[in-house]
């Protein structure tokens, strides 16, 4: 017994180890339980690190500090690895709209924080862990945290922690509760508003499909592939062409003659567009038919190649290989001229057996390459992102430079190299995996410190101050601005109650908020609009909580 006492309170890197071990351990397993159907998740390692440190935990104030750091930053660099990609395309269509909506929830979480901090009389140090946990924003927490210290203030760098901690509940609960009410209010059927968002969105999905078209329109009889007038700019691709018994691979001057079939891959909307102006749809089913083409996926893992367009590679051409499709994170995408190829890419290919095997060792096409992180590209951009986080930006009418800090610096270098793809010799890809352990490591080890280092506050702060105060000053930053928006854009909008849901949930950044949403109907509603906003939102949730410590 004498061991473990001196193993748990003598200072040492055993120690850290062991006592940040068992507080995320515990954590995770509280975060786990459900009650009502509503989980803390990773918030749990917070309360374990409050919890143990009320029963007299404690790590070297150096060491904490370092290892909170270090796991800001893992955290939001892989953030900024996960949304990169998608980011500029979550503001095309409705997202445009989302995000302006999303946008004004922050908004109206920050002004009412600035009425916390000047009407209320709380301090902003506390004001700003309130903003952060009614929104349930841990990054925004972390960049809170980290601009008070930068301003030099140690000692209130702690309270942050106390006050997302206390608003953190009614976080969870606000948002489900806005949905209640919503639902309630407007009378809505969940079932009926699925089978409208299926209705709405199935002619202009961009799920990819395939058609086999008889050429019966006279005007297209003699012209080669690439002289088809509706194929330019189009996402459609013509796969193979059935002539007279025997099916080619369709190339560039491949000729079409009235009573061909072809075999055209594209979004379906398009591919109907395709069938008015070819003719009718064939009988046959050119895949089935025996015939030396195959089809084969090649997974792009040649650096070489990354950045140019399939078209720039000219294998059409040489081989005879023809590229219907790409998938690229899990999603399919028509094959166009203006999309380049990026680590991780997997191309449909269609062609001839022999020349397959000659076009899948250009483009790489080594699938045990993906499982093996790129870990040289992840400490570069790590190194950029704290020279950019360090980096004093002057700004008019502020008498100090401010600096993005180790929570903004890396989040911002991350979203840039990932949407570049490569750079020289760096590829900045991480595996699903990889990218999911080393967040969830980064965010974990953060929250622990945190909780370790304002336990000995937050139950005096319950208990004995002001704490019960801050939560119902939270509650509003919560449910004011997302209830307001809820109605602004059922009233104005009409717009598709799940959908909705998913928006609310995004733009809290909040997972079982979207679980809850999904309850409601089995769509893709909720997941489709919760990943348009979240971008912007983790975006704005960081830099706003910044602006709050510099400005407010």
């Amino acid at each position: 017994m004498d061991h473990l006492s001196q193993l748990f309170t003598h200072h040492s890197v055993a120690q850290a180890v062991l006592v940040l071990s068992l507080v995320i351990a515990v954590g995770l397993m509280l975060g786990s339980l459900s009650i009502g159907g509503i989980r803390l998740g990773i918030a749990g390692v917070l309360f374990s690190g409050i919890l143990f440190a009320q029963l007299g935990l404690r790590i070297e104030p150096e060491t904490l500090e370092f290892v909170r750091e270090l796991g800001l930053i893992f955290f939001v660099y892989t953030i900024g690895m996960q949304l990169g990609p998608g980011f500029m395309n979550s503001f095309k269509k409705d997202g445009l709209r989302f995000n302006i909506m999303a946008a004004m929830i922050v908004l109206g979480g920050v002004v009412i924080t600035w009425g916390i901090i000047h009407l209320a009389g709380v301090d902003k140090a506390v004001a700003v862990g309130l903003f952060s946990g009614a929104t349930t924003n841990t990054p925004s927490l972390a960049a809170a945290s980290e601009a008070l210290r930068g301003l030099g203030d140690l000692e209130r760098a702690k309270m942050p922690g106390v006050g997302y901690a206390v608003a953190y509940p009614f976080g969870i609960l606000g948002i489900i509760l806005t949905m209640i009410l919503t639902k309630a209010l407007f009378r809505i059927d969940p079932a009926a508003e699925a089978a409208r968002h299926e209705a709405e969105h199935r002619p202009h999905g961009s799920t990819l499909d395939a058609i086999n078209l008889d050429v019966t329109n006279a005007n297209l009889d003699g012209l080669r592939v690439r002289e088809l007038p509706f194929l330019e700019g189009s996402p459609v691709v013509i796969s193979r062409i059935l002539h007279d018994g025997g099916v080619v691979v369709a190339q560039a001057d491949t000729l079409v003659r009235l009573g061909d079939t072809l075999l055209a891959v594209g979004p379906k909307n398009k591919l109907e567009e395709l069938r008015r102006l070819v003719g009718a749809e064939s009988r046959v089913d050119i895949r089935k038919l025996p015939q030396a083409i195959t089809t084969q996926r090649i997974v792009v893992t040649r650096k070489e190649i990354l950045g140019r367009t399939p078209d720039d590679l000219g294998y059409r051409e040489k081989y005879g290989v023809t590229f219907t499709r790409m998938i690229r994170t899990e999603v399919q995408i028509p094959v166009t001229g203006s999309v380049r190829l990026q680590y991780g890419d997997v191309l449909i290919a269609v062609g001839e057996e022999a020349a397959l095997k000659k076009v899948a060792p250009l483009l790489g096409n080594s699938p045990t390459q993906l499982n093996h992180p790129q870990v040289i590209p992840v400490f570069v951009g790590i190194f950029l992102g704290i020279l950019l986080g360090t980096l004093p930006i002057h700004l008019p009418g502020v008498p100090a430079p401010v600096k993005l800090g180790l929570a903004g610096g890396p989040l911002i270098v991350a979203l840039l190299l990932s949407r570049t793809g490569h750079w020289g010799p760096f590829v900045w890809y991480l595996p699903v995996s990889a990218n999911f352990m080393m967040r969830e490591i980064g965010i974990t080890l953060f929250l622990a410190c945190v909780g370790l280092r304002s336990g000995d506050t937050f139950v005096a702060t319950l208990t004995q101050g002001d704490g019960f105060y801050w939560m119902g000053l939270a509650a509003l930053i919560t449910f004011v601005p997302i209830f307001c928006v809820s109605m602004y854009c059922m009233i104005r909008y009409r717009i598709n109650f799940l959908t909705l849901c998913g928006l609310l949930a995004g733009s809290m950044t909040d997972p079982p908020a979207l679980a809850f949403a999904n309850a409601f109907a089995s769509s893709n509603a909720p997941g489709i609009s919760y990943a348009s906003v979240y971008p912007l939102v983790m975006l704005l949730r960081i830099l706003a909580a910044q602006l709050i410590v510099l400005f407010l």
